[in-house]
């Protein structure tokens, strides 16, 4: 299942989604992103499932899909991501960031390279994109709205997740002050904070017990759609979002 049907939210407007390969989050916002009828620009380090989903949902909805490979801890990625999707469709009007990486190591056996290489692509690698994208909106004449995937992590703790919990509570801290940064330009950043959601491959990194632990916390008991999380994101992407700036919306029951 993918969602509801398309309601326009999007007509005319460039997005940008980072990490939007595979069967997670970062492709069902592109989807959800081209049924509210946008032009979608894919980022994804992994070359080969990049190009897997641009020729999936450019048979889908043709003419309003390109591709390019970025790697969110490079900043020279970064800003080919930026300038191409200017260079293929003439401006950006939405950047989400859903670029992250996580891992499962208690405190005491975490090495410096586990630590800075979460930090790097779930916080930094938010800041590279955020800050090249909004360099070229503000040179647009203003307007425009930036996205963050962060987490419940970021309120609540779990074993294991201390690196990832923190980057996740740094992007929530820097979607409110860069909210603040860029509102007299017109620009809104907001960010999203889902819980579990489920797609194909999460087992690989968690779990069957742990999963159905996770999933039993929420109200509903199972876990979130990747859909479902794409629908808010759209949402907060939206002229419909026009008056919310420097909001953290949980998309799930566990954010205490």
């Amino acid at each position: 299942m993918t969602g509801p049907a398309g309601r326009g939210l999007l007509t005319g407007k460039v997005v940008v989604v980072t990490a939007a390969a595979g069967a997670g989050i970062g492709s069902a916002v592109a989807r959800r992103c081209l049924d509210e009828g946008a032009r979608v620009v894919l980022g994804d380090s992994h070359e080969r499932r990049l190009g897997e989903t641009r020729d999936k949902l450019s048979d889908l909805y043709p003419g309003r899909v390109w591709a390019i490979p970025c790697d969110v801890t490079d900043e020279t990625g970064v800003g080919r991501l930026i300038g191409g999707a200017v260079s293929r469709y003439g401006r950006i009007d939405v950047l989400v960031n859903n670029a992250g990486l996580g891992g499962n190591r208690p405190v005491p056996q975490m090495s410096d390279e586990e630590w800075h290489l979460v930090l790097d692509v779930t916080l930094t690698g938010t800041f590279r994109c955020t800050r090249a994208a909004l360099r070229q909106m503000i040179a647009q004449g203003g307007g425009g709205a930036v996205v963050n995937n962060a987490s419940v992590l970021g309120w609540r703790a779990q074993a294991g997740q201390a690196h990832y919990a923190a980057a996740k509570a740094g992007v929530m801290a820097f979607t409110r002050c860069t909210a603040l940064d860029v509102a007299g330009h017109g620009i809104r950043v907001n960010a999203v904070a889902p819980s579990l959601a489920a797609h194909p491959y999460l087992s690989r990194v968690i779990s069957e017990t742990e999963l159905a632990e996770l999933a039993g916390r929420e109200a509903f008991g199972r876990a979130a759609q990747p859909w479902e999380v794409a629908t808010v994101i759209a949402f907060l992407a939206s002229d419909y979002a026009s008056y919310l700036t420097g909001e953290v919306i949980s998309v799930s029951s566990q954010h205490a």
